[in-house]
């Protein structure tokens, strides 16, 4: 309607006359609704009092529009409270919306029934059917916002909730089996291994290294849990099946990654999480060229990691003179002995993998020897020199 415009007196008449009805229409609106919407139906999910309540002010709100002489805004507080409270209860908003579509059937069929008992003239009616249409559009609008608004906040919550039971996981505060289990619970994760501790890099402050990991992950059937910390973003994932679930991981994560991704070696108990989370950190801040490195977990590189303050002096002791050569000359004298190790310690099968002649691998090798003072022909000599190069490559 119009500024200016004059409500037709026919329609302010069926309005009054609808209101006063109002009470006793919204008791037989909720009496259908709870037989014929499952979520109303035993009432455990919403009470029937509350049906009833939301019944009666959605039909004071449509009869009010038409007993009043204005466009004024009529007031969409009852629904905008429907709409919280049924998100609050978990009633799908479908089945919300189907509760609005039979609730407003059943007041229109009144409404005319009314009508024609009074005498409204047809074209009142018209012009009443409009105003309802109007008003009930208003109304459920209002519900729908509501509803979402509330569905956000929730939604929201459960994550931070989330965040929080993975932080109490890594810093090891949930030990007791049962909290345990409702955590697994709480963030859908399986509550038995194996898993892995992913850790990556953040491009900046506040900035994910893994954009829409959790989902990414989700659409090839691996379950995840994520937090943001000031220098990482961390997440505990399940493997389902570990080594295809394994390499699905890096794959994914190799695709979302904005900077260095680090894996732990697998684990099968959530309270070892906070010791996972170290052997991710140490993946990251390690010397690999690869953006997603896996933790190797061999006895080698779980050594070299066990005790940083030692393993340090240690490299230092064994390596410092190749520290001071220039980095490109270190690298190929690093790569060369790496080499000749995965060749079982022939210099001709190591000069095949690396593309030079043999003489040139034991030259390397004798320069090796004197800058470490080590002999490799000593099993004792090429023991040390293996930890060395391996917390070389693990630690940062």
């Amino acid at each position: 309607m119009g500024v200016g415009t004059t409500v037709d007196p026919h329609v302010i008449e069926l309005g009054r006359l609808m209101l006063a009805r109002a009470p006793s229409l919204g008791e037989a609106m909720a009496e259908q609704l709870c037989r014929e919407i499952d979520a109303y139906s035993d009432g455990t999910v919403v009470s029937k009092d509350e049906v009833r309540e939301s019944c009666v002010a959605n039909l004071t709100f449509i009869f009010d529009s038409l007993a009043s002489d204005s466009d004024g805004g009529a007031d969409v507080a009852p629904a905008e409270r429907t709409g919280t409270a049924r998100a609050i209860s978990g009633v799908p908003l479908p089945a919300v919306m189907t509760a609005y579509r039979i609730g407003f059937r059943f007041m229109w069929e009144q409404t005319l029934a009314v009508a024609r008992e009074a005498a409204i003239p047809t074209d009142s009616i018209l012009n009443a059917t409009s105003r309802v249409f109007f008003a009930q559009e208003r109304f459920t609008q209002a519900m729908s916002d509501a509803y979402r608004e509330q569905l956000t906040v929730q939604i929201l919550e459960r994550e931070e909730e989330r965040s929080a039971l993975v932080e109490a996981l890594l810093s090891r505060r949930m030990t007791d089996r049962q909290s345990l289990w409702e955590a697994a619970d709480l963030l859908r994760l399986p509550t038995s291994g194996p898993y892995v501790v992913v850790a990556a890099e953040l491009p900046a402050i506040g900035k994910l290294g893994l954009p829409a990991i959790e989902n990414r992950l989700s659409a090839r059937d691996i379950r995840s849990a994520w937090r943001l910390l000031p220098e990482l973003q961390v997440g505990i994932v399940h493997l389902r099946e570990p080594a295809h679930t394994l390499n699905t991981l890096v794959e994914v994560l190799g695709h979302a990654a904005a900077a260095r991704v680090g894996i732990s070696p697998p684990f099968h108990e959530l309270p070892e999480t906070a010791d996972a989370l170290r052997y991710a950190r140490l993946a990251v801040a390690g010397n690999s060229p690869d953006l997603v490195t896996v933790f190797d977990d061999t006895p080698l590189a779980l050594a070299a990691v066990s005790a940083p303050e030692v393993m340090t002096r240690i490299r230092s002791s064994v390596l410092g003179r190749l520290d001071g050569m220039p980095a490109e000359e270190r690298a190929i004298l690093v790569d060369t002995f790496r080499a000749w190790l995965a060749a079982g310690g022939s210099a001709n099968d190591t000069a095949a993998q690396i593309y030079c002649h043999p003489n040139t691998v034991r030259h390397r090798l004798r320069r090796i020897e004197e800058l470490t003072g080590r002999t490799l022909t000593r099993p004792k000599d090429v023991a040390e020199l293996c930890l060395a190069f391996e917390v070389d490559q693990r630690l940062p």
